[in-house]
């Protein structure tokens, strides 16, 4: 299948700076090291210095929406959400028994949204993957395995785990993604430069329903529309979902009391490539 860069991919990244945060780390290492060298018996203070920047960049990689790591699209660029627009992201599929009646759903509303896909999914059904974009939504890339221990990954790894993703979706696809979504949103110092690389925006969310853990439907529909405003990033899941009382995946039951909740505030839904393109420019970079 002949591949073409997703027309509203994001504008490729100008030469790579590593984070200020990243900057700091090295720093503290060479100075331990250099203190170790000069006094050796201040030992317990260079290795508790070194204790603390590996706590500090440890516990910025579990926050999801940090920036202290790199550039991290945390809500709509300021012109999309102007114009009234909030992208709903939709992670973990493609799953054949429960993506089709999302995108029913999607249908019924005449709503778009952002799919990030699992490669090895989207391999196990590459017919459902194209259907999503067919019907005018996007798929992005959400990693290959979608490992648990992707946070833990070297450069090397990182890079393979997500290029080949990135590969295997623009074949199915013909659009190579513009976006990226960590596993579980865990990430660790190497994941920004593979990015830059792959020119790929590092992407989080605004609010999130909990739907890979939380069972009634009521409760993550108030956790996604409370305060629900202009540039949110919302995140449901269509892979791993949780099943409701009734037994259906709890996306099927939120779904469209979110979309009522759009319509009635007088929002409209975009995708991720839609909302990035018409806003003239990639979202800021946070260093």
């Amino acid at each position: 299948m002949h591949v073409s860069s997703s027309p509203a991919a994001p504008a490729a990244t100008p030469r790579w700076h590593t984070p200020l945060l990243v900057q700091a780390s090295v720093a503290c290492h060479l100075g331990a090291g250099a203190a170790l060298v000069a006094a050796p018996a201040l030992w317990p203070w260079a290795l508790g210095a070194v204790a603390l920047d590996h706590a500090l960049i440890t516990a910025t990689g579990l926050w999801p929406r940090s920036t202290w790591l790199g550039s991290n699209l945390r809500r709509l660029p300021a012109g999309s959400a102007a114009r009234g627009e909030v992208s709903i992201t939709i992670d973990d599929g493609p799953d054949p028994a429960v993506t089709p009646a999302v995108l029913d759903l999607l249908d019924a509303f005449s709503a778009r949204a952002t799919f990030f896909c699992i490669a090895r999914h989207a391999e196990r059904h590459p017919q459902l993957c194209r259907e999503i974009v067919r019907r005018g939504h996007s798929v992005q890339n959400h990693s290959h395995r979608h490992a648990h221990t992707f946070s833990l990954l070297g450069p090397r790894a990182i890079a393979r785990e997500v290029g080949r993703a990135q590969d295997t979706l623009s074949q199915i696809t013909g659009q190579r993604p513009g976006f990226f979504r960590a596993p579980a949103g865990l990430r660790n110092v190497f994941l920004a430069k593979v990015l830059h690389d792959l020119d790929l925006q590092l992407v989080s969310w605004t609010r999130r329903g909990f739907d890979t853990l939380r069972r009634e439907p009521a409760d993550v529909l108030a956790r996604l529309t409370r305060r629900l405003s202009a540039g949110d990033i919302v995140l449901l899941h269509d892979g791993n979902a949780a099943r409701a009382p009734s037994g259906v995946a709890v996306v099927l039951e939120v779904l469209p009391g979110l979309l009522r909740r759009v319509r009635q505030a007088g929002l409209r839904t975009v995708t991720l490539t839609e909302a990035v393109a018409a806003g003239g420019a990639q979202a800021p970079a946070a260093r």
